[in-house]
């Protein structure tokens, strides 16, 4: 797939918006409107790459983009999430597409405990002075994982990586897990989404300037 389009979803919501790569799973930016987020994606493009690559489906660094999809977005756009589920996200899923996306989040996963191992555990402060160190960093996104696995039907003491990967792996027909809201699709760009965001935070912010 080095030469494939990427296929986007834009949400957009008043002084916020999220593009989206629908069959890229962690490959998310905001921007304060759909041009900024678009340019955002743009950008990371060559940043995602070698994380594509190591899961086995490499992805030009310089791969264009197609908008296929935009929707309002909601409290949760405005607030800093990608929160709005695509009608290509109902789209089934095979054995081979549920390998694909479980490999993509197990190399999301591995970039953030490669970038967490060499970071320093204070980290410079954000544009207000504020922001989570390393290990508060990472605990904010171990709990986030854990109210992932949640919405994705796992029971407590059921929701490690390797349950929530066997869930993405497993074939779908594109409804909501456990009768709630996330398809398999979007909980692996959900997932992918919240753990590389702040991978790339704490990589930003282990440097001086």
């Amino acid at each position: 797939m080095t030469s494939t389009v990427i296929r986007v979803l834009l949400e957009v919501a008043p002084r916020k918006a999220y593009a989206s790569a629908l069959d890229w799973p962690g490959l998310s930016r905001a921007g304060r409107d759909p041009s900024a987020a678009l340019e955002a994606l743009a950008a990371a493009l060559p940043r995602y790459a070698p994380i594509a690559a190591a899961a086995g489906y490499p992805l030009a660094a310089d791969a264009p983009l197609a908008v296929v999809e935009e929707l309002p977005g909601d409290a949760s756009t405005a607030f800093g999430v990608p929160a709005m589920v695509a009608a290509s996200d109902h789209t089934a899923t095979t054995a081979a597409d549920g390998e694909r996306l479980a490999a993509l989040v197990t190399a999301v996963w591995a970039a953030l405990d490669a970038i967490a191992a060499t970071a320093p555990e204070e980290l410079r402060k954000g544009p207000r002075g504020g922001g989570r160190d390393r290990t508060k960093m990472l605990e904010h996104v171990a709990g986030g994982e854990d109210a992932y696995a949640t919405v994705m039907g796992l029971r407590q003491g059921e929701r490690t990586r390797d349950a929530m990967l066997a869930v993405l792996r497993t074939p779908s027909d594109g409804s909501p897990l456990a009768g709630k809201r996330w398809p398999v699709r979007y909980a692996a760009r959900r997932i992918a989404w919240h753990v590389l965001d702040h991978a790339w935070e704490i990589e930003d912010r282990a440097s001086p300037g």
